[in-house]
């Protein structure tokens, strides 16, 4: 026997970068995915002035939303992985060289930017939030991080993972829990995890979404983020004497919802698209927003739309031009043939092709052409 002490126990064949560099390749993928649908989302709602988002077709916003969330999702057993494969590798005190403190600093930022983009977008879609900071703010900031962080973890490490690849997949026999083992049931977790929410977005897959947060059930059979009475206007929007103003500079008209209701109406079957990922198509009908702009002589240009919810983030929009003239874009007054429910935005509301939920303005007071 030797004084030496017992020999370090050897590494487990299924950790090391064979398995890190195979789990990366789907993860990075993913969070390319979420980075590019999250910008989307954002610019939607926050436009610059360079930024242009069609209005068809109809279901172009719920597939982008709806794929960012069914990929975060997705994304958390591919990170478990990722972390399982690596993680005494994790504490290994670094030598202080400029490629080690650039490799483990990048390191540290993406898989700190990561998990909290995974967690804090997971139980956003619960609608949840047990901190302070403003949710859309810091998701979007720090998708730049993660992806910044990608992008150097990548640079430094490109050779190591080029000769991780190179190796077969396949462990060494009697080596226990196999490679191949453990990135296929990384595979099979990412996609019952995605499939445990896609069917708040993807209604055929309804039936197995056990873990969205939207069933479908609502008012009316489509499910609401707001209700009237959380946003204060439920008087206002049951006062008789209700009137919807309609203005473009100098001219302006007011209508009641039996004036509104007694012009021609158009029915269109559209989605309500959350940003927390959820959606669920109505058969809509009321009046075309660009006949009714026609009564102010309308000659183009964007439109704001304000809320009788005299506060919070979302209770007016603007609706770009495009948007302005589709067809399907209506002053809504019933859904599927009923009388809009209080919480679906009676007396009237916005919906408009390819727009977020959180856009699609209810209980509508006033709409204004932009100047």
């Amino acid at each position: 026997m030797s004084g030496a002490g017992p020999e370090p126990e050897a590494p487990s064949p299924a950790r090391g970068p064979a398995i890190a560099a195979r789990a990366g390749i789907p993860l990075g993928i993913a969070i390319l995915v979420c980075f590019v649908t999250g910008l989307l989302s954002h610019w939607i709602q926050h436009p610059p002035g360079w930024f242009w988002w069609p209005a068809h077709p109809v279901w172009l916003y719920r597939f982008t939303q709806g794929l960012h969330v069914i990929t975060g999702v997705a994304a958390i057993p591919l990170l478990l992985v990722k972390l399982w494969a690596v993680y005494p590798r994790l504490f290994r005190r670094p030598r202080f060289s400029p490629l080690e403190l650039a490799e483990r600093g990048s390191i540290a930022l993406l898989v700190g930017s990561v998990i909290f983009q995974l967690t804090t977008g997971l139980v956003n879609i619960a609608q949840y939030y047990p901190w302070t900071f403003f949710f859309p703010v810091a998701h979007h900031a720090m998708a730049y991080v993660a992806v910044g962080a990608l992008a150097v973890h990548l640079a430094v490490k490109l050779p190591v993972i080029r000769d991780a690849l190179a190796r077969p997949v396949e462990s060494p026999p009697s080596a226990g829990v196999s490679r191949r083992a453990v990135l296929s049931a990384g595979g099979v977790a990412a996609a019952v995890a995605g499939l445990a929410v896609a069917g708040q977005s993807v209604p055929f897959l309804r039936w197995v979404a056990v873990l969205a947060p939207r069933s479908g059930a609502g008012p009316q059979g489509v499910p609401i983020n707001r209700t009237a009475l959380a946003a204060g206007v439920t008087d206002r929007a049951r006062d008789p004497g209700y009137r919807l103003i309609v203005a473009s500079g100098p001219r302006q008209r007011a209508f009641t919802r039996a004036e509104l209701a007694a012009l021609p109406q158009t029915t269109a079957r559209l989605p309500i698209a959350c940003v927390e990922g959820w959606s669920a198509s109505a058969e809509w009908s009321g009046v075309r927003l660009r006949e009714l702009l026609a009564v102010v002589d309308y000659r183009g240009g964007a439109v704001r739309v304000e809320s009788l919810e005299e506060a919070g983030i979302y209770r007016s929009s603007v609706l770009p031009a495009e948007h302005v003239v589709a067809a399907e874009t209506l002053i809504a007054l019933t859904i599927d043939g009923e009388t809009l429910d209080i919480d679906h935005g009676y007396p009237c509301r916005l919906i408009a092709p390819s727009r977020p939920g959180v856009l699609q303005t209810k209980w509508l007071a006033r709409i204004e052409v932009s100047a």
